[in-house]
């Protein structure tokens, strides 16, 4: 949509950035020159405001669906820069920004869908108990431990490159 010069696509893609600039600790520490910390910021925040609670949305099974959509517009609407030009003109700014998507989708999609996972596990362990018997599928919560083992260096390496990759223009 920002692409085809969708004015709502635009504004939407000026405020989400207008609003990082301004109020996002990762963006103003990396305009500061503190790119350990908006690092371990931007880190903590795809972990904790991110992750975490999507996965935890995976046992109302239908959420995640939901919050990944919105995801997937955001990452789609700040495919312009400032101007409203893309970043797909260019090939450093192409492969990074298409590398930052790629490097934040792998994590994200799989605690969100170990999450689903757990969520359909678990209703299908409940689905004849009374809500006071209500138990969290064992074997599920397991695998959400599992992959959240491998994705958590995943998120770091996702900010990393964000905020240290020299194709960052």
């Amino acid at each position: 949509m920002v692409h085809a010069g969708n004015s709502l696509a635009l504004s939407y893609s000026d405020n989400i950035v207008g609003h990082a600039t301004i109020n996002d600790n990762a963006s103003i520490n990396y305009k500061k020159g503190n790119r350990f910390k908006a690092v371990f910021i931007d880190f903590s925040g795809n972990l904790f405001l991110g992750s975490i609670p999507q996965s935890a949305m995976g046992l109302g099974i239908i959420f995640p669906f939901f919050t990944t959509a919105y995801q997937g517009w955001i990452a789609g609407i700040v495919s312009v820069d400032n101007s409203h030009q893309s970043r797909l003109k260019k090939t450093k700014s192409a492969l990074y920004y298409f590398i930052v998507v790629l490097l934040q989708f792998m994590p994200y999609s799989l605690t969100i869908g170990a999450g689903l996972a757990l969520g359909v596990k678990t209703y299908k362990l409940n689905k004849s108990r009374k809500l006071v018997e209500y138990r969290l599928d064992e074997s599920g919560v397991k695998d959400l431990l599992n992959i959240y083992l491998l994705a958590i260096p995943m998120f770091f390496i996702a900010s990393f490159f964000e905020f240290f990759s020299n194709w960052n223009i």
